[in-house]
């Protein structure tokens, strides 16, 4: 079956090699007669199946035992919940950089819970269209906690040294995860819902600094919401994720096999495509700052919102799909991730320079 061009925000495209791969796998897994859908969590096949998942995903971050990597549910919105219940101890306070829809929602979670809070930047006065680059940290702060990638508006945080380096730093990087290289080191946590950039929905990874995690974590916390009993019981303390874990140790293994460094040069060539149609129109509009752009979710506007709504029809008949903006801004949105083929996106801006001349 020819598949579709996949432009859509999450869930995103996943690699196809790793599809063809779970589709022979998933009655039989590996010839063991059941699906890995289907198979303990407990057993010695899929604990095996489970750290090599880990173990990769260390391989590609350049992590070793200083850190833990852990796979939860409840996705990057339990992790706005989780970070501040577990890592604002009494008398600290989380600082928050507010640059789009994710990142307010975790400060306001900080604050449900009644832990203090400081905004400690905000692109809110220009509706998040580019990225602080001046932050105030509080003298008492327990971390400063940012989003790497805003999918709704469009901007990316691509140079994590302009961050303030004595300040433990927390970041959700749910869809620009392993877009590109990134040196762990600089982070005491970094969490990313799978579904945009390294498996299907369902599971989240969380990559901790153990020393920081035993030196600042709250105690008594209920079980599950305990950063603690999912490090101690290597993620095992419940029924985990399964499925979610096994395509994603598939996908880490893809990445591993091209290497971060041609992951990110695939996806500035693979951008670059798309933002030059923009970049050489007076037809098409990014509505981002420049030097803020996204290299995974490429925003931008066309004279009216009927033209949008024409765009994104027509080019449903070309089997170009996903491309319609969020519904809080509207507009139009091309998500770019690691698995989107280059043709797709040649095929997009083939479309969009068509589109102009004939619409213009």
């Amino acid at each position: 079956m020819e598949r579709i061009h996949n432009f859509s925000a999450g869930p995103g495209i996943l690699p196809e090699e790793v599809l063809l791969e779970v589709q022979q796998d998933l009655l039989s897994y590996k010839g063991k007669g059941l699906s890995i859908m289907e198979m303990s969590h407990r057993s010695k096949l899929y604990d095996g199946v489970f750290n090599e998942t880990v173990e990769t995903m260390k391989r590609v971050l350049k992590v070793g035992d200083d850190y833990a990597v852990i796979f939860l549910g409840g996705g990057a919105h339990t992790q706005f919940l989780m970070t501040a219940m577990n890592l604002i101890p009494d008398g600290k306070v989380g600082n928050y950089i507010l640059t789009g829809e994710w990142a307010e929602k975790a400060y306001k979670e900080a604050k449900k819970i009644g832990k203090k809070t400081h905004v400690s930047a905000t692109s809110e006065d220009k509706n998040y269209s580019y990225l602080p680059k001046k932050f105030d940290v509080s003298a008492d702060a327990a971390f400063l906690h940012y989003t790497s990638n805003n999918t709704i508006f469009g901007t990316e945080f691509l140079d994590d040294n302009i961050f303030p380096t004595n300040v433990p730093l927390i970041c959700d990087m749910s869809s620009d995860f392993l877009s590109h290289p990134i040196d762990t080191k600089k982070y005491s946590l970094i969490y990313a819902g799978a579904q945009k950039n390294i498996g299907p929905a369902g599971a989240t990874a969380v990559i901790i600094n153990k020393e920081f995690f035993a030196n600042n974590c709250v105690a008594g916390l209920p079980t599950m919401l305990d950063y603690k009993t999912h490090i101690d019981a290597g993620s095992m303390y419940n029924t985990p994720p399964t499925f979610s874990v096994y395509v994603i140790g598939l996908v880490l293994k893809w990445i591993e096999k091209q290497g971060l460094e041609t992951v990110q040069k695939n996806n500035i060539e693979k951008a670059k495509l798309i933002y030059n149609v923009i970049d050489n129109s007076d037809f098409y509009r990014g509505t981002t700052a420049f030097e803020d752009r996204s290299l995974m979710n490429i925003t931008f506007r066309l004279p009216s919102e009927e033209l949008e709504k024409k765009f994104v029809e027509e080019a449903k008949l070309l089997k170009i799909d996903g491309i319609a903006g969020h519904r809080k801004v509207g507009g139009c949105r091309a998500s770019t991730y690691n698995a989107s083929p280059k043709k797709s996106c040649e095929v997009l801006a083939e479309f969009m320079m068509d589109f102009e001349r004939v619409n213009k």
